[in-house]
């Protein structure tokens, strides 16, 4: 871990994520305009830890969301070293320590999911349900928008159609890697 965020900190990096060089935060994504390739990829998930180590879990799984919306097919080195993070969001839930804000993480899925945008609508829907699967196993007793599904009509999706939707949409070996985060 760099020096600079030796002083900040006495939670330990997150495993799935790769160093952090300095203390970021996320304006530091601006950068980045609209591009969200390889390079937005792989500084999404350094800014992840970056937030993490500071202290900011809440923070670091929004950092977590937007590197799932990159555009990748697969192939780019940085998923060779960093798949997609599943593992990385569900270490950070499972290793919060309690003062620490983390939000409704359930709650916060459930509206990433339903309120998705282009690009890669679809996809990015099905990334954030696994992560709210992964949330309500993590944080059984926290709540779901109960308002937002009964005036919308949400039905959210078992494990089973998850794991179908990220494998007809997402990359080679995606499923297996959200299977992975399950037993984390």
């Amino acid at each position: 871990m760099p020096r600079d965020l030796l002083h900040l900190t006495s939670l330990r990096p997150c495993p799935f994520l790769p160093e952090a060089r300095e203390a970021l935060s996320a304006a530091s994504m601006r950068r980045f305009g609209t591009d969200r390739g390889p390079d937005f990829y792989r500084a999404a998930l350094e800014c992840a830890q970056s937030l993490w180590l500071q202290g900011l879990p809440a923070q670091a799984l929004l950092l977590i969301n937007r590197a799932m919306g990159a555009a990748f097919d697969g192939s780019e080195p940085a998923l060779m070293d960093w798949p997609v993070p599943y593992a990385a969001a569900a270490w950070i839930m499972r290793h919060r320590e309690e003062e620490q804000f983390i939000g409704n993480p359930r709650r916060h899925y459930q509206h990433l999911a339903t309120r998705m945008v282009e690009p890669r609508k679809e996809l990015r829907t099905w990334r954030a349900w696994a992560c709210w699967y992964l949330a309500r196993e993590i944080f059984p007793d926290y709540p779901a928008d109960e308002k937002q599904i009964a005036e919308e009509g949400i039905r959210e999706p078992d494990l089973s159609e998850i794991q179908a939707g990220l494998a007809t949409l997402g990359i080679p070996g995606e499923t297996e890697e959200f299977k992975k985060s399950l037993a984390l």
